[in-house]
């Protein structure tokens, strides 16, 4: 037990370079969270679902961090800070990195009848702050979610989701087999596909009216070399009046 704690706190440290030791570890808030849970959720499997709520509701209280007992969650979950919000049917792999803000969010089936409504994270899936991933979809091993996004279709593994609506910047394996990167979110790679953004297709809109408008101008000064006659100027229409 207390070796497979060690790991537990190595594993946090290894995404998180801010604790000197796994003293300070042992403050955060979202290792108590999941320490928790683990009860509540052995509750919630044992029927006692008055009793878990109600460690639940004490760990909330506690850490800001709100964990349905019902939710699995595999070894070495990492939330770093609070205002966390994971559903009852959640299922969590393991070395999963969250950060504050963050809602794995359910449906309302149309037929009333619970069932898998919650997302499911696979492993070393890293969800950004403020992400909001909503239904029963599946993040892929090593996708990334970045900060704000809205995520409601599943997410291939190795991709990382932007924008809202979230869409898919998939990068090369040889790329995100590298490193940890933090909040989910490439600072140094393009987030947006190159020429897939809005913007983009209205900037290149506007070139080519600037283009037809240019070519207009210059058949229309050919034909007999006329040019549109400047406005009258505000003296020359006082003269006539």
């Amino acid at each position: 037990m207390l070796n497979g704690l060690i790991d537990y706190l190595d594993s946090i440290r290894s995404r998180d370079p801010a604790p000197r030791s796994r003293w300070e570890i042992l403050l955060y808030p979202g290792l108590w969270a999941v320490g928790f849970h683990r009860l509540a959720h052995w509750l919630f499997e044992a029927d006692l679902f008055f009793l878990a709520r109600a460690v639940n509701h004490f760990s909330r209280f506690l850490t800001a961090i709100d964990i349905h007992p019902g939710a699995k969650i595999g070894k070495h979950l990492f939330i770093d800070h609070g205002f966390t919000v994971i559903g009852e049917t959640c299922e969590i792999g393991d070395n999963v990195t969250i950060y504050q803000c963050v809602t794995l969010g359910g449906t309302n089936p149309a037929n009333g009848v619970p069932g898998k409504r919650h997302p499911t994270l696979c492993d070393n899936a890293i969800i950004g702050s403020g992400a909001q991933i909503l239904g029963p979809i599946t993040v892929g091993p090593r996708a990334r979610v970045g900060a704000n996004a809205v995520v409601t279709d599943d997410v291939p593994e190795g991709a990382t989701m932007v924008g809202l609506k979230a869409r898919s910047t998939l990068v090369p394996a040889e790329t995100w087999l590298k490193e940890f990167i933090p909040y989910g979110t490439p600072c140094k790679e393009p987030c947006e596909p190159n020429g897939g953004s809005r913007v983009d297709d209205l900037e290149a809109e506007v070139a080519m009216l600037k283009t037809q408008v240019a070519a207009l101008i210059a058949a229309q000064t050919g034909d007999g070399g006329l040019t549109p006659a400047p406005p009258p100027s505000s003296a020359s229409r006082r003269t006539r009046n």
